[in-house]
């Protein structure tokens, strides 16, 4: 077999580990797609013999496609919240694809652009820091001080994301959606810390229990539908009216009181969900 028809049977292989990858450093499945063929060209470009490892490759070249893409969002207005994989929520309430949590996805968006893709390779993928050194074309030194820096950001979103069992937290997520839907702000505020954040589209984040209580509430009038999916593998809901999505709700869980809530409201990327698919 010649050695490009051999590579690029090889290439197949590694793609959901390129996407992987390119998912939480770019926030965006179209995206993450489209630097996993910029990687794939740039393969088709060169001497297949060049390449001894193919995977550490592949991972160095997506990474620079990455990392040029955020460093060109720079300065791009209003946040956005990254995209989300919502599914429908099985009998014991946990996913078993595990996508990348959206309270983590939301953190590694406010790193900057090297120390995302510092995170991303060695606490994700587990690559040597000298891997990403080069991913990075910094030293080995520079490279582990961003590693270092970009954990520390992000330690209490991972920890938010990951406490509860998912029956709890499908409890704690029923209570708010009930709550809002009561439409007294005092009320989804009771099951919110004090300092709890609202990321959503567009906006900077809204901080303070009462004043995200009464923004959400504010979204959520008019009678819509709360429907209990999945969104990234933790216990959320998808808000409908009249069968059309208008949100995704997602919220991070910290000692049994909701510490943020996420509301991705993009028309275009909710238009993409398959609602007949859910319950």
């Amino acid at each position: 077999m010649p050695d490009h028809e051999r590579q690029a049977g090889q290439f197949e292989y590694l793609r959901p580990r390129m996407r992987a990858l390119a998912y939480p450093l770019l926030g965006s499945h179209a995206e993450a797609e489209e630097a996993v063929r910029e990687a794939w060209a740039r393969l088709g470009r060169i001497n297949p013999e060049e390449v001894a490892d193919l995977a550490g490759w592949l991972a160095v070249v997506t990474s620079r496609v990455c990392l040029n893409r955020l460093v060109a969002r720079t300065g791009q207005p209003g946040p956005r919240l990254p995209d989300v994989v919502v599914e429908p929520e099985p009998s014991g309430g946990e996913s078993a694809s595990a996508p990348v949590g959206l309270a983590l996805l939301v953190a590694l968006d406010a790193l900057a652009p090297a120390e995302r893709v510092a995170f991303v390779l060695h606490d994700l993928l587990r690559l040597h820091v000298d891997q990403i050194a080069t991913a990075l074309e910094r030293t080995t030194a520079v490279t582990r001080k961003l590693t270092e820096q970009a954990r520390h950001r992000v330690q209490e979103a991972r920890e938010a994301d990951g406490e509860g069992s998912p029956a709890a937290r499908r409890r704690l997520v029923d209570a708010f959606c009930a709550a809002v839907l009561d439409g007294d702000p005092a009320a989804p505020a009771a099951l919110l810390e004090p300092e709890a954040e609202l990321h959503a589209d567009g906006w900077h984040p809204i901080r303070g229990a009462h004043e995200v209580a009464e923004r959400t509430v504010t979204l959520c009038q008019g009678g819509p539908a709360f429907t209990a999916v999945l969104v990234n593998g933790s216990p959320g809901a998808l808000v409908t009216r009249d069968g059309v999505p208008t949100a995704v709700l997602g919220l991070a869980v910290r000692a049994g009181r909701i510490s943020r809530v996420h509301l991705l409201l993009d028309p275009e990327r909710l238009a993409a969900i398959d609602v007949d698919a859910l319950p």
